[in-house]
């Protein structure tokens, strides 16, 4: 665990490997690989998230009683359903008789029937019934593929990976969502973009200027980051310098109900696969709001992904308050939100257009982190030969060569560094 500090950028890094420039930073090539390194490091925006995780597919409001929805997770179509008991079922979405989509069938208690010939299946996949087949015939062994399906914070999770893994997987704790002095703002948005470019995005938060119109002017100041295998943590103070600031912002970080106008501490984190944010009014303990994200690819090549956000907001000691001020947070909100969606699909217009990265990054905090996003994700499928499964992520095998491929690229850490819209 290291710490870099921005009069000295560069210098404390963990994935340090040579010499700083003289201005302050390591020679790097594009996206981070230090100079002279050889062999090619795999495009970040080819790399796909890795499955053996909970992502949520929906919003529990949505998967109605009695209802079907459809979602995807990478490619892998999923129709969820929720039955007469009330609980949420996952199935792969297709009739394992003509591939019609599940997600076009009815809901008869807690099975799921086929609109075209009624083929019903249970919830764990199998095929119940097929009323037409004659006395004698053997059903088919296999039905469709079941996911493994919690239900928490007003949305679905499923497990896309291997089920065996879903038992024993960290599942993301927000005890704030439950508490009574706090209240969630709930955002399900679909963007045009690779999930890293979110995560870069929310990390690196000297893109304030993007926010003008709805922040004013505001100087970030990178106090400290911190990184590891799988995660990358930054604080940031944010301190006001003028300009026109949208009311919901004051609103949102307590400035609207104790009168402050004081400079906030940001803390971001991306803890694979989700991020997290914190503000936290210098002076205090407690933090004003927090956020809890996660970018889910819907497309096989990941190019689109589906962004939910939980935004626990403290509720102020004002009774009545948080009601009057909730329109105007939710405004603010969404019109960030806006900007940053403008900002990232263009990134991800470029990608598409030149077909490789061009970009040359130079914050040391941002390389780390396409470091931690590589080494924890998968490779897409290239072609034919790659060796990938259906849904456009990598084999286990394939998976593995990658790995040693980009290690091999990548100098091994000084033997004295040990190390949640």
């Amino acid at each position: 665990m290291t710490e870099a500090r921005p009069d000295r950028p560069g210098t404390d890094r963990q994935d340090r490997r040579s010499a700083p420039s003289p201005g302050g930073f390591p020679p790097h090539h594009v996206d981070g690989r230090p100079g002279g390194l050889p062999g090619p490091v795999p495009d970040l925006r080819r790399i796909g998230i890795a499955p053996d995780h909970w992502y949520p597919v929906a919003t529990s409001r949505k998967v109605r009683r009695n209802r079907t929805f459809a979602t995807a997770f990478a490619g892998q179509r999923i129709a969820l359903y929720r039955g007469r008991s009330g609980t949420v079922h996952a199935l792969e979405d297709r009739c394992a008789h003509r591939q019609v989509p599940l997600s076009m069938g009815v809901v008869e208690g807690d099975i799921l029937r086929c609109c075209y010939h009624a083929w019903a299946y249970r919830g764990d996949g199998r095929i119940s019934q097929i009323p037409y087949l004659p006395k004698g015939c053997e059903r088919p062994p296999r039905g469709v593929r079941s996911y493994p399906v919690r239900e928490a914070y007003g949305l679905v999770f499923v497990f896309p990976g291997d089920p065996a893994l879903a038992e024993a997987a960290a599942f993301p704790r927000l005890p704030e969502y439950h508490s009574p002095a706090h209240r969630t703002m709930t955002f399900s948005r679909t963007v045009r973009c690779h999930y890293s470019f979110m995560h870069e995005n929310l990390l690196d938060m000297n893109h304030q200027f993007l926010h003008r119109s709805v922040l004013g002017r505001i100087r970030p100041e990178l106090l400290g980051y911190e990184t590891g295998p799988r995660h990358v943590e930054a604080r940031y103070l944010f301190v006001p310098a003028g300009g026109r600031k949208d009311r919901g912002a004051g609103l949102l970080s307590a400035e609207g109900v104790g009168g402050r106008d004081t400079p906030d501490v940001i803390t971001i984190r991306t803890e694979y696969p989700y991020q997290t944010l914190r503000g936290v009014p210098e002076g205090t303990d407690l933090p004003a709001f927090s956020l809890w994200a996660a970018y889910v690819p819907e497309d096989a090549e990941q190019r689109l992904n589906h962004a939910y956000g939980l935004l626990t907001i403290a509720k102020p000691p004002v009774p009545g308050a948080m009601h009057l001020a909730w329109p105007l947070i939710r405004r603010f909100t969404e019109r960030v939100f806006a900007q940053d969606r403008t900002a990232v699909e263009a990134e991800q217009r470029a990608w598409d257009e030149q077909g490789e990265d061009r970009n040359h990054e130079v914050f040391p905090l941002i390389l780390d982190l396409r470091d931690v996003l590589r080494s924890n994700g998968v490779p897409l499928r290239s072609d034919v030969e790659s060796g990938c499964t259906p849904c456009g992520l990598a084999t286990p095998a394939h998976r593995a060569g990658v790995a040693s491929g980009a290690a091999a690229a990548r100098p091994a850490a000084p033997a004295a560094e040990g190390a949640a819209e």
